[in-house]
């Protein structure tokens, strides 16, 4: 390390231990007489009002990855990159119409993840544990690039080697193990306001060192039009503006599809504080805007990656424009940035296998005391998968993990999303449809290739038309057109299933529990045995 980045490591480390001091004095805050239960543990009661969940909804979906990749995406390819904006604003009107009705139902039947509704609503264990293993699957290497944050922010205070990441892990899996959903939940104050001021200067003051926006942009334009790629620029062409639409829509359907979404919609105390969330939540898609536009500074300001990782792009523009003072605060934001989603995706990977895996097949007598206690051994597992990740493989790798987890996570939509509004469906035509969709979706990304880094798979999630029998230079996201097989295979199959009389699972709900409030008298426990239906 560098003594040009002695002030930077100081501030860093200070702010990053006093937060995660804050996680395990978590454990005090508003404690119940026992944390033995997945409602206490992996929910914090059940109990959060609104100030509280905008928080922790905020620090759980723009993590410390967004707050790095995006603008990397824009300082690389352009306006490509700001995808993530109106993605974010078609979401919550689309969340608001479905995730109220899943928070009710799992009031009324003690629901902790969206497989428990699966399971319930479709009479059908298997089709919950294909839910649960794709939520796992899909959230897995979301938590690996958690880690991408911190290792960009370290990176551009000249530390090497990953124990930094594995003393940072250590200590958030201690408090997560210790307090459950109320570490992140408290921690979320703190790294929500830092990342607003931290963003809200950069937009103030970095320009003032670049000679303005127009500067800025002119500079962007012409980086882009000496670009070899023909799809980069400040604007979108004919070529990708398809995709550009199609990866925002898919990306908008498979938000709050992710279990870590799911998690702290469930965790508010009533429908009203969802509601309420939805309105004010987009407030952070104003945020996301001005982070992305970080991208178009750090060509203004002629930045190098560090190496050929272009997530250092943010981290190293702040260490060349801001004083040492506040480049130590930007790096805490981002790191702090990095703890809020991480243990709320390990948390709510941990529910999945304890309720959807360990109670359905392993011990289905599991007393709630044991559910709690492997969900939390189970949190401390994903969490070491998470930091074997960075240390085993690639973090280029990790990235495409994470691609392919968005078009993965989208084929549980029939299911969950759907579900929560008909039960037309057929179960088993739904699992035909989840296989269908995830094969074809995986075939698409395998045929993506990457030439600038040298991929011949993998290489990214714009579908060429042409490889359908398209005359056309167009792209597509390949998550959107994997749902729409998906879909197209479940209601066919349902169709066929429903002419042949083919039973189908039993529905453990009723119409009023998707209407239920705070207060509703009826039981809140789920019994696999004889209320969730027929298992297949």
């Amino acid at each position: 390390m560098s003594s040009d980045h002695l002030t930077e490591l100081i501030i860093f480390t200070t702010l990053f231990l006093v937060v995660s001091g804050m996680g395990f004095v978590a454990a005090r805050w508003r404690r119940p007489e026992t944390m033995g239960s997945l409602d206490e543990w992996g929910l914090g009661g059940r109990s959060f009002g609104s100030w509280i969940t905008w928080f922790l909804i905020g620090g759980d979906l723009y993590t410390a990855y967004t707050f790095v990749a995006v603008p990397a995406l824009v300082f690389g390819a352009g306006a490509m990159g700001f995808y993530a904006v109106p993605y974010t604003v078609v979401v919550y009107p689309l969340v608001f119409l479905v995730l109220i009705r899943l928070w009710s139902v799992s009031h009324v039947h003690g629901f902790v993840t969206p497989a428990d509704f699966v399971r319930a609503r479709f009479g059908s264990s298997a089709l919950a544990l294909a839910v649960a293993v794709t939520g796992i699957a899909a959230t897995m290497p979301y938590i690996a690039l958690q880690l991408v944050g911190i290792e960009a922010v370290l990176k551009a205070m000249d530390i090497t080697g990953h124990w930094p990441i594995i003393i940072a892990f250590a200590i958030l899996a201690a408090y997560t193990y210790q307090s459950g959903l109320r570490a992140p939940a408290l921690i979320a104050f703190v790294k929500d306001s830092l990342i607003y001021v931290v963003i809200i200067v950069a937009v103030i003051y970095i320009p003032t060192q670049l000679g303005g926006w127009g500067e800025i942009f002119g500079a962007a334009e012409e980086k882009f039009a000496r670009s070899p790629a023909p799809n980069d620029g400040v604007l979108l062409n004919g070529s990708n503006q398809l995709n550009y639409a199609m990866l925002a829509l898919g990306s908008a359907l498979a938000l709050f599809l992710y279990p870590h979404s799911v998690t702290g919609i469930l965790a508010a105390r009533n429908r009203d504080v969802i509601k309420r969330n939805m309105s004010a939540l987009p407030a952070y898609s104003l945020l996301l805007g001005l982070i992305a536009l970080l991208g178009f500074m750090a060509i203004a300001a002629d930045v190098k990656p560090i190496g050929s990782d272009t997530n250092t792009v943010v981290p190293v523009l702040f260490d060349s424009v801001f004083p040492s003072w506040f480049a130590g605060i930007a790096y805490a934001a981002i790191g702090i940035g990095a703890l809020v989603p991480a243990a709320i995706m390990s948390i709510a990977a941990a529910n999945l296998f304890t309720r959807n895996i360990y109670r359905e097949y392993l011990r289905r007598d599991a007393t709630d005391a044991e559910e709690a206690a492997v969900s939390k051994i189970v949190s401390l597992v994903v969490k070491l998968g998470a930091v074997a990740c960075i240390l085993l493989l690639d973090p280029e790798f990790s990235i495409d993990l994470q691609l392919i987890g968005g078009v993965v996570i989208l084929q549980t939509l029939p299911a969950v999303a759907i579900g929560l509004m008909t039960r037309w469906f057929h179960r088993w035509a739904l699992l035909a449809g989840w296989a269908a969709g995830l094969a074809a979706g995986l075939w698409m990304l395998y045929t993506i290739p990457n030439p600038a880094k040298g991929k011949d798979h993998f290489g990214g999630s714009a579908f060429a038309l042409s490889e359908l029998g398209f005359d056309t230079t167009m792209t597509v996201y390949a998550g959107v057109i994997a749902l729409a097989v998906n879909l197209v295979v479940a209601v066919l199959a349902t169709v066929a299933l429903r002419a042949a009389k083919v039973p189908d699972g039993a529905d453990a709900t009723r119409l009023t529990d998707y209407t239920a409030d705070q207060g509703d008298p009826r039981v809140k426990d789920l019994d696999l045995d004889t209320g969730a239906g027929t298992s297949t």
